[in-house]
């Protein structure tokens, strides 16, 4: 049996007290989806945690929109701040999508307080529609240590 590098975290299946403090900073992680292809679709996005879930918003008709639509599955990767090698790897799966009046308009404008210190998201195209994703986690593992 291979040994495991001693910096790889031990798979499991809830965040640990470290890698919810990182999601709950002002980071970028990196969200892939899947593609009607099979191929990855992978983008940079602000995110929230709710709980145990992490939460994602984007715009109706954007390919992570589509993919989500089609397959739940979902995969995050995202780096320590304070710490650029570590690393939090999470597999999870969508269990709620809500739409612009279910709460991902006001959504995406708790997510630019977090990340920018503006009340309402300043990026909003005309006409566009937000949609906000609850992200179940299934399994966690990554790089470094706590």
């Amino acid at each position: 049996m291979a040994r495991q590098h001693p910096n790889i975290t031990p798979r499991h299946r809830k965040l640990s007290e470290k890698e919810r403090q990182i999601l709950q900073a002002p980071v970028f992680v990196h969200v892939a989806t899947i593609n009607p292809d099979g191929s990855p679709h992978a983008s940079a996005v602000w995110v929230d945690i709710d709980g145990d879930d992490i939460i994602l918003n984007t715009a109706e008709g954007r390919t992570k929109a589509l993919n989500l639509a089609r397959d739940p599955r979902v995969s995050i990767s995202v780096l320590d701040p304070n710490n650029p090698y570590r690393n939090v790897s999470i597999h999870g799966r969508v269990v709620e999508a809500l739409s612009e009046e279910e709460d991902a308009g006001e959504g995406i404008n708790r997510l630019s307080k977090k990340y920018i210190g503006q009340d309402v998201y300043p990026y909003r195209a005309p006409g566009e529609r937000r949609v906000q994703y609850r992200v179940r986690v299934e399994a966690v593992s990554g790089w470094g240590s706590d």
